[in-house]
């Protein structure tokens, strides 16, 4: 399956599509820069979180600062706990994470949380290496992954750090948010956006980055109401793809078969696990590449009561690229005795701390993911299947030759389309050869533009997946590009 990696890498590389960073001065390892064709896929992406998350679930969402004071961080607890296990060669000094080495060799999941001790125990028992030189490791150290900073004329130490979560910021800004928004618990508080983490060892490309970007949602509720939920009815029979403790095979549960069998703490969680996977579904990833792998707690983060990995199968193994957190009244409880600010609420005539159920998306591993598994071959050429919906331009407008007018009637067709539509005007290299390249670039309408639209205002469009073409009216194509949104069949 690495092929599909590979390939992948090759045509993200040719076509612009994400590269290093800076790459002419030799980049910075984990910093990615994404293209226009990224980045339009990107957008589409978030726009589709929107509909099926943050809509779905009523959420209001905001916009946080990417620096923030350093007593955030000691109200969450980051400057302590948020820590990689970090072994360093003997002998070349190239640095590794401990977790990784192992899993390299062991070919199973290690929980990074295991204590030094535990990961020095277990690299001397199984006699493992450095994978540059060969050379012996050092003692297993813990290495806190924030980046700092200083903000003003400070004399000494960090006074801020760049947001390793973007959910800091909604935790910091709840208050403001609950007291503003008009609407009663259970509130959920949406944002997308970048987060940073000082990475020991970044790698496999867009997988574990320095700099990326999260679509996160933050759920307040009152604990004792974690039954009440109004859509559980409407999606009780929907089936989860639950990979639970002590099981090696993926069960098919329905979402009223995980409330009833206490698989999850309520209905309302449930439910939340049902929008986190419909959301995935609509980005073309099939079920049987999908699971929520049940967290053991020596696997949870230290505030978890309960979670959730979503994962998907790719070409590197199964792949996090979601975390469904119960992250209890850690958050506003540890935000409110360090800030001095009563982050309760009352409700009902009962002052409580909400609790929080967090959904927390990677941007960047679910555009990957996406284009990998949309990535096949047609005639041994690249060819990327999308959702139409998820392609970077609805269509791409194509005139024969550059000469006689047809580029002018070609230019006529892509005016008509431009500002109520993602299109593409192309008139390089050979009408075969721009087929090809829209095709691996997942556009799934090319309309070529020729000597008889000049006597007849027609066109001529080719699907993507198919390659079937038909005649049809230059007048036609905006409701012809409206259908195809709405996943009608337009051939």
């Amino acid at each position: 399956m690495a092929n599909e990696y590979d390939r992948l890498q090759t045509l993200a590389d040719q076509r612009g599509i994400f590269f290093p960073a800076a790459e002419i001065h030799g980049s910075l390892a984990g910093f990615w820069d994404f293209g226009h064709t990224a980045s339009n896929i990107r957008r589409k992406i978030v726009d589709l979180w929107r509909r099926e998350v943050v809509r779905r679930l009523g959420s209001i969402e905001m916009e946080g600062c990417l620096i923030l004071p350093k007593k955030v961080f000691e109200a969450s607890g980051h400057l302590k706990s948020f820590a990689d296990p970090l072994v360093v060669c003997t002998k070349c000094k190239r640095s590794f994470r401990a977790d990784k080495l192992l899993e390299d060799v062991l070919k199973t999941e290690i929980p990074e949380a295991l204590s030094k001790e535990k990961f020095d125990e277990m690299i001397k028992e199984n006699n493992v290496k450095c994978p540059s030189c060969g050379g012996a490791l050092g003692k297993t150290d813990k290495f806190n992954m924030m980046m700092g900073l200083t903000v003003g004329p400070v004399a000494e130490g960090y006074n801020a750090y760049l947001r390793p979560e973007t959910c800091q910021s909604i935790f910091a800004s709840f208050m403001k948010i609950y007291k503003t928004s008009r609407v009663s618990l259970p509130l959920p508080i949406s944002q997308v956006g970048k987060s940073f983490r000082n990475e020991i060892s970044p790698r496999q490309s867009l997988l574990r980055t320095r700099e990326f970007t999260q679509m996160e949602t933050e759920i307040f509720f009152n604990p004792k109401n974690i039954d009440d939920c109004r859509e559980f009815e409407k999606v009780k029979d929907y089936k989860l793809r639950l990979k639970l403790l002590g099981e090696d095979k993926v069960k098919d549960v329905t979402v009223a078969e995980a409330y009833e069998k206490k698989l999850v703490s309520g209905k309302s969680p449930a439910y939340w696990l049902y929008v986190c996977q419909n959301f995935f579904e609509k980005c073309g990833i099939t079920r049987e590449k999908m699971r929520f792998r049940e967290l053991e707690e020596d696997a949870r983060a230290f505030y978890s009561k309960e979670t959730w990995d979503f994962e998907v199968l790719t070409s590197t193994g199964w792949l996090e690229l979601v975390a469904n957190n119960y992250r209890t009244d850690y958050d506003l409880k540890s935000h409110s005795e360090v800030s001095g600010t009563d982050l309760s609420v009352t409700e009902n005539e009962e002052k409580f701390i909400p609790h929080v159920w967090e959904i927390s998306i990677g941007l960047d591993r679910t555009f990957y993911t996406t284009l990998e598994l949309a990535l096949s071959e047609r005639d041994k050429k690249p060819l990327l299947s999308l959702p139409r919906y998820l392609a970077p331009y609805d269509a791409v407008i194509l005139p024969l030759v550059r000469k006689d007018g047809v580029d002018k009637k070609a230019k006529e067709a892509f005016d008509l389309l431009k500002l109520d539509f993602d299109v593409k005007y192309d008139e390089k290299q050979s009408i075969g050869k721009r087929y090809l390249i829209y095709d691996a670039l997942g556009v799934p309408l090319a309309v070529t533009i020729d000597y008889e639209s000049l006597e007849n205002d027609d066109c001529t469009i080719r699907d993507r997946d198919t390659a079937k073409q038909r005649r049809v009216k230059i007048s036609e194509l905006p409701e012809i590009l409206r259908k195809m949104r709405r996943g009608e069949d337009v051939f």
